[in-house]
Formats: C-alpha cells, sequence, structure tokens
C-alpha cells in the first residue's frame, strides 16, 4: 500500500492505493480558514492534526511501503525553530498585501522579478506576503526559523526536516537556471535580510522517516512534494510538452507543459519546475474556480446535489446573464494580474431564474479556464480533475466551451501525484490512467466559441474600469 497526504485549503485528505494505482480507501477531514478584512488564514495546529489523523485512520488498516505529502502552494506559514508556528498561517488567498503588488507592479520590481524567475506577483504568494509582514509584523519574522509552505509544515513534523522542494519554491525566488533562490530576486523585494528564512530547496525531493508518534511504522520512507498542482499534473499523466491540466477546484488551477521557462514575455502567469531540468509548468491558476460557484449557490439557496439539475433548467447562454467570475478579495492573478478584479454579474430582469444565474456563473468560470489555458500554451491532450468533475452538467459545459475532450483523471489526482514523485519504481501508466473521456457537442462548442469572445471583451473592459479605480 501506498498512501498519498493531500492538504488542502478546505479539505485534508489521505488516500491509499495498491502497486497497481487502484484507490484503496479515503479519508478526509475539514479545514477551516478564517476570514475577514480581506484577510484569510489557518491554523496550522489544526491543519497538522487533521494530516495526522487522516493519515492514521489509513494506515490502522494497513501497513505502508511509502508515504508522500502534497499541499496547497503559495501563502506563508512561519515556524519557530522546533517548527511550531509563531501566528496564524496567512493563505494563499489572502487580500493584505494588495496595495504592495499594486507598488512593484508600477515600479518595475514585478518586471525585475519576473525577468528572473519567470513568476508573477499576486497579493498571497510569499514575496508581498512576507514584505507585509516585515513592514507591519517584523516581530513576528524575527521569531520564525522558516517560512513555509504548507505541505512542507506536515512533512517537517512528520520528519523532522526542514526542506523544500523545486515547486513550491519557484513562486517568486527561484532561479531556473540554478534551482536555487535568486539572490537578486529577493533583493529587488527588499527581503535580502529575511533570505535565512527559506527553507533549502532539495533536488530530488525532500525524504525523511517518519518521528516517533506519526502514525506510520519505522523507517517508512516519507517525500514531500510537488504542491497540489504539479502534483495533480503528475498524477493524471500530464508530462509532455503542449498537454494541459484544468484542475475544477477552489481555485481554477491551469497549467500546460513546456520544455522551458520563457522569461521575457508579459509578467503573468508562473513557471513551476518538476522533477525534470527540461520540463516545466507554465501555470495560469485563476483565484477563484469552485469557491465562487459555491458563493452563488448560497445566495440562492442551493447547494452542489442542485448543480446538474439546475445547469439542465437554463440554456446555454443563460437567458443573457453574464457573469465575470472574479470573485475573491485579492483580485486576479492569472492570466493578469488585477488586485482590484471584482465580479460583475450583468443581464439580469425580473425574469431571471435561479438556474440562469447558476449556469452564467458556471459559464464564466469555464470561459476564465479557457482564457487561461489558451495563455499558458494548451496545444496538446487536456486533462481535468478536481471536485468540480463530479458535476456531469458541468464537466460537459466545459468540454464545449473548450472545444476538445477531457481526460477525467483518476481518483484523488493530487495524491496520486505526491507518491508517484517519490520514484518508488511504480507504473506511471497504469496510476495515471484517464476514468473517462468527455467530448464535446460540436453546435453547443460553436456557440460557446463566440460567447469566448464576447467574454474577453467584456474582461477587457472591466480591466479599464478597475486600474482607473486604483
Amino acid at each position: 500500500m501506498y498512501v498519498g497526504i493531500d492538504v488542502g485549503t478546505s479539505v485534508v485528505k489521505a488516500a491509499a492505493f495498491d502497486e497497481d494505482g487502484r484507490a484503496l480507501a479515503v479519508e478526509s477531514r475539514p479545514a477551516r480558514t478564517l476570514r475577514g478584512d480581506a484577510r484569510v488564514e489557518q491554523d496550522a495546529e489544526e491543519v497538522v492534526a487533521a494530516a495526522g489523523e487522516v493519515l492514521g485512520a489509513l494506515t490502522a488498516r494497513r501497513r505502508p511501503a511509502a508515504a508522500g505529502v502534497t499541499g496547497q502552494g503559495d501563502g506563508v506559514w512561519l515556524l519557530d525553530g522546533r517548527a511550531r508556528p509563531v501566528r496564524p498561517a496567512i493563505s494563499w488567498m489572502d487580500g493584505r498585501a494588495a496595495a504592495i503588488v499594486t507598488e512593484w507592479t508600477a515600479s518595475g520590481v514585478a518586471a525585475e522579478v519576473f525577468a528572473r524567475t519567470g513568476n508573477a506577483m499576486f497579493p498571497g504568494c510569499p514575496a508581498p506576503l512576507l514584505a507585509w509582514l516585515d513592514r507591519h509584523e517584523p516581530a513576528a519574522l524575527d521569531a520564525a526559523a522558516t517560512a513555509a509552505y504548507c505541505k512542507d509544515v506536515v512533512f517537517q513534523r512528520f520528519t523532522g526536516v526542514r526542506a523544500t522542494d523545486a515547486s513550491d519554491a519557484s513562486v517568486p525566488f527561484l532561479d531556473p537556471r540554478t534551482r536555487d533562490y535568486d539572490p537578486g530576486a529577493l533583493a529587488a523585494c527588499g527581503l535580502s535580510h529575511r533570505a535565512d528564512l527559506l527553507a533549502p530547496v532539495a533536488v530530488p525531493l525532500p525524504r525523511g522517516v517518519p518521528l516517533d508518534g506519526v502514525p506510520l511504522p519505522p523507517g517508512t520512507p516519507v517525500t514531500a512534494g510537488p504542491f497540489d498542482v504539479p502534483a495533480c499534473a503528475l498524477g493524471a499523466g500530464v508530462t509532455e510538452p503542449g498537454d494541459g491540466l484544468l484542475i475544477i477546484g477552489t481555485t481554477l488551477a491551469c497549467l500546460a507543459v513546456v520544455d522551458e521557462p520563457a522569461l521575457d514575455g508579459p509578467p503573468t502567469g508562473f513557471h513551476f519546475a518538476t522533477g525534470r531540468p527540461d520540463r516545466w509548468l507554465r501555470g495560469m491558476p485563476a483565484m477563484v474556480g469552485t469557491a465562487a460557484l459555491e458563493w452563488v449557490l448560497a445566495r440562492v439557496g442551493a447547494s452542489h446535489r442542485d448543480l446538474d439539475g439546475l445547469l439542465a433548467a437554463s440554456p446555454p447562454g443563460a437567458r443573457g446573464v453574464r457573469v465575470l467570475p472574479f470573485f475573491s478579495p485579492s483580485g486576479e492573478r492569472a492570466p493578469f494580474v488585477e488586485p482590484a478584479a471584482r465580479a460583475e454579474i450583468t443581464g439580469v430582469s425580473l425574469e431571471t431564474t435561479t438556474a440562469d444565474l447558476v449556469r452564467a456563473t458556471c459559464e464564466g468560470i469555464a470561459y476564465a479556464a479557457r482564457h487561461c489555458l489558451d495563455a499558458a500554451g494548451l496545444r496538446g491532450a487536456l486533462s481535468v480533475a478536481g471536485g468540480g468533475t463530479r458535476s456531469a452538467r458541468w464537466l460537459e459545459l466545459f468540454a464545449d466551451v473548450l472545444g476538445r475532450p477531457l481526460r477525467v483523471a483518476a481518483e484523488e489526482a493530487g495524491a496520486r501525484g505526491a507518491v508517484l514523485a517519490g520514484g518508488h519504481g511504480l507504473d506511471a501508466a497504469a496510476w495515471t490512467r484517464p476514468a473517462s473521456v468527455r467530448d464535446p457537442d460540436a453546435a453547443r462548442a460553436a456557440f460557446h466559441d463566440a460567447e469566448y469572445r464576447e467574454y474577453l471583451a467584456r474582461v477587457e473592459t472591466a480591466r479599464e474600469r478597475w486600474r482607473a479605480a486604483l
């Protein structure tokens, strides 16, 4: 048995697989987010405890051969020398550093860092968050030994190893040539004096064995990384240049495989390092995916159980209702950076139905996915994963909007990738075989192609308003 631990933003899971990649069992626990005044934080102790609980529930049944840890990326999880939290963890969804991103964009810092690392800035990534803490909570940084990433917190508590992998370290400080932190990027952000907070980048992945009290047999090999988006790509078999991945989760994670980072383009999107020096993931992860839909469903008194019925009750185009799905308080980060971006719902009348509002939201999210995948350079096969794939109607809508077949990844793609990344001699083809394939409908695809062009025009108009409001 092999176990993958996936520490998500809203759910902490552990999945067990046999040596052929068949899922044996999954355990999950909810994870809280603490919100207020554009701030999104998490209790690191709660997250570590939940990871221990789901791991213990699986390993109580059977002895694992190995374990891998993945989890949400970005944010800042400050730890002291004993790997205990100094303050609540700041989530990747946090918006407190929006003004710093705006400042760095205007001054050229963001462009300089992108030219060095191939990674854009957004409020919830480590650089602006560390700069915000340095300005407003320097004592917290003084007390910390590590500005960690989520999965590395769990890994360090389980193994005692302080390290990160190249995928998490990519945003925004990793030099793609050396696969180590770029001193020039740190200096540009005014963070050279905080460089010792960054954990060493382990190539290959960080490895360790469980400490006493961790629910794993002594000596079990444990690996950390990559973080959840690259882990899903690996677990879905997305490894060849041009192929892409769409994760319909809390965030709308979109990426395509490239053979080298493009450092001379506009400072948007990300380049995540993989386990191969000739493979990079060109990431365009939008800030909001299922979170936008959940907000709308809550406002109309519906739930995910109602989604397929609501989508069936409204025609393509949602009777003229249109949604720009930028619901995050920290704005948008891909395929453009706009900290002031906000959602817009138009075309509503007294004849608008609940189903129309829900369908328009689902269509807006699908158009955003296409925008991101186009920018990432998708030209090959597309795999899809995440909680949004559970809705047959929404999956059908994504296929129609994207105009291509969707290879639906086998369950728990992130946990699969966490195991495969450990290099245990497993058959990757068997582990990454798609669960199904969803083909687009030609007529609906043509309709949505025209609607997508209108969506792009509305986005450009909205961006002009957002900039004028700054």
